[in-house]
């Protein structure tokens, strides 16, 4: 297939790895010729970077490979990543899908179809991921805006908690070589780029299959070159919270004090159902010294409800656990059976409608924290990276402070990938903290 010329519509499902990697096959694409479109655009190529994490997310990864083949049934189509790896016999019995590639092929899109020929079955590129201990190197060495860069370091995970099929998508931890690392950054710092967002499926173990070196010693060779004005963090397991690493990161001026502790729940049983290696306790502990190293920093977690066998005094535990350590937000889910994984043939599946009922309870209270949180700040002036134009409102911009609160900010004047002060003024209903342009007050 002659890719040169040909029109590229690409679509990202799922986490953050999936967007830096859909970012790097973009470019491999572009630099082969291609033209990057939207996927209304009639495109000849269309590439689906699917996700697994849950059965809802394969049937939304089956939904969007589905519908590009309706509206042309000669566009060749691709899935790609964690779904073309777990569910590739669903894929290949699927006559809307032409290409199947999965994790750590993603580098060979190039050549994967520059070799495509159409047979009328779907073409198979997967290897076995668990045998493979390779770093897929991608690079990305521009993105559209000026603002903000994933930067992948790590992929695979070890932990195998019993609800989570990632580790048999991604495979095993793989770290990421330093000097790769940094010299992406370079290359992005130098093209403008502000802020970068370090992560990995599991990304407090970068570094475990490397020797000597760990996350903490990256982010401080990070902070140092030039250009980079905001380092934040992915998702972490809290045992990469230690008095050493918080003390180091409390040393970093461009790290900004966000820090997404991966939870899942605020009950120890039901903690040591799923598998995840840590107590309520624990959690509490480094919540505890979060804010002993920051002011006001930004705590925010991830929480599942309903896992096999939750009663109804183990769900009042989580939600008397997250009442007591105040996060900034949650985000809350509804437990999914993903088959393959030992949650799904557990005994004691919780019903919907109890489900439904315990995550309305704590999406309540999540949005009840948020709020306080950002009245908290009120009267504050904050640094505010601007992203974008606020659509719907004239000369109203959007960004984020360094704890990533949402701010909304009036100018005249453009202020597109600017960083400025902020005095924060009004919580809005929009899901945004209104505020005005400060240049001679100090900031907090």
């Amino acid at each position: 297939m002659d890719i040169y010329g040909k029109k590229a519509a690409m679509v990202t499902l799922g986490c953050k790895v999936n967007q830096y990697e859909t970012d790097a096959m973009r470019e491999m694409l572009e630099e082969a010729g291609a033209v990057i479109v939207d996927a209304k655009e009639g495109p000849d190529i269309y590439i689906v970077n699917t996700c697994s994490v849950t059965n809802v997310a394969e049937r939304k990864s089956r939904q969007m490979l589905h519908r590009a083949k309706r509206k042309n049934p000669n566009v060749v189509v691709v899935a790609v990543g964690c779904y073309a790896q777990v569910g590739k016999e669903e894929l290949e019995a699927d006559q809307h899908i032409d290409l199947i590639i999965g994790n750590n092929k993603k580098k060979d899109l190039i050549r994967i179809l520059q070799d495509f020929q159409p047979k009328g079955m779907p073409e198979t590129e997967v290897l076995d991921i668990a045998a493979d201990r390779n770093f897929e190197n991608l690079h990305v060495d521009h993105i559209e805006t000026h603002t903000r860069a994933y930067i992948k370091v790590q992929d695979g995970c070890n932990q195998f908690c019993s609800y989570c099929i990632i580790p048999y998508a991604r495979g095993r931890v793989r770290s990421r070589e330093k000097e790769d690392v940094l010299e992406e950054i370079r290359n992005l710092a130098h093209g403008g780029v502000r802020e970068f967002v370090i992560t990995g499926i599991h990304v407090t173990s970068y570094g475990t299959d490397l020797g000597d070196i760990r996350l903490i010693d990256l982010l401080e060779q990070i902070s140092e070159i030039e250009g980079v004005e905001r380092i934040r963090l992915g998702s972490l397991e809290p045992g990469f919270i230690t008095e050493d690493v918080l003390s180091r990161l409390s040393r970093l001026e461009n790290f900004c004090p966000h820090f997404h502790l991966s939870l899942q729940s605020g009950c120890d049983t039901v903690l040591r159902r799923m598998n995840r290696k840590y107590t309520t306790e624990d959690i509490r502990e480094k919540c505890r010294m979060i804010r002993r190293y920051f002011n006001i920093p930004a705590l925010t977690t991830d929480i599942i409800v309903g896992f096999p066998g939750e009663t109804e005094e183990e769900f009042e535990q989580t939600r008397k656990f997250l009442e007591e350590i105040q996060l900034y937000e949650m985000h809350i889910f509804k437990y999914s059976v993903r088959k393959g994984t030992k949650a799904a043939s557990m005994d004691h599946q919780v019903p919907d409608q109890i489900k439904t009922a315990r995550s309305d309870i704590l999406l309540k209270m999540a949005a009840e924290n948020k709020k306080a949180f950002e009245e908290a700040r009120l009267g504050e002036i904050r640094e505010v990276l601007i992203e974008e134009e606020l659509r719907g409102r004239k000369n109203w911009y959007i960004g984020h402070t360094r704890e990533y609160v949402r701010v909304a900010v009036y100018s005249e004047t453009a202020l597109d990938h600017q960083m400025v002060q902020v005095e924060l003024k009004k919580v809005s209903d929009h899901g945004y903290v209104e505020g005005t342009l400060e240049t001679h007050k100090k900031k907090c």
